[in-house]
């Protein structure tokens, strides 16, 4: 899995972005199964996916599909973290943004900095 180092800030503001597309009535798609649906019918607009997913092969398709489709796609440190930021009471392997309600500046925002960062 090519691995960007991504930034502690952007990490942060995507955490964020999970919550405020929570709490404002957005679409997640949860799991690696509903999260390989949403990128391969382009409905995400970002894939996030934790490092700490065990084994790796679980969620290693995700970042070559997102790549296939053009869909940005990021990492954050751990599934707990994940789950908890996209309001489920247990781990998240994997998420995507399908709808960001009210938080597209923030999303916009996320997507352009992640392209910087794999130029």
């Amino acid at each position: 899995m090519e691995e960007v180092e991504i930034p502690k800030e952007l990490v942060e503001k995507q955490l964020n972005l999970l919550e405020q597309v929570n709490k404002k009535g957005g679409k997640l798609r949860i799991g690696v199964n509903e999260v390989t649906k949403a990128v391969e019918r382009g409905e995400a607009k970002l894939v996030i996916i934790a490092k700490d997913v065990d084994p790796k092969e679980i969620v290693m398709h995700l970042p070559v599909l997102c790549k296939e489709k053009g869909i940005p796609c990021s990492f954050v440190e751990s599934k707990k973290e994940l789950g908890e930021k996209a309001g489920i009471a247990v781990s998240a392997s994997s998420v995507a943004v399908v709808d960001e309600a009210d938080a597209k500046d923030e999303l916009v925002e996320i997507v352009n900095a992640l392209k910087e960062l794999q130029k």
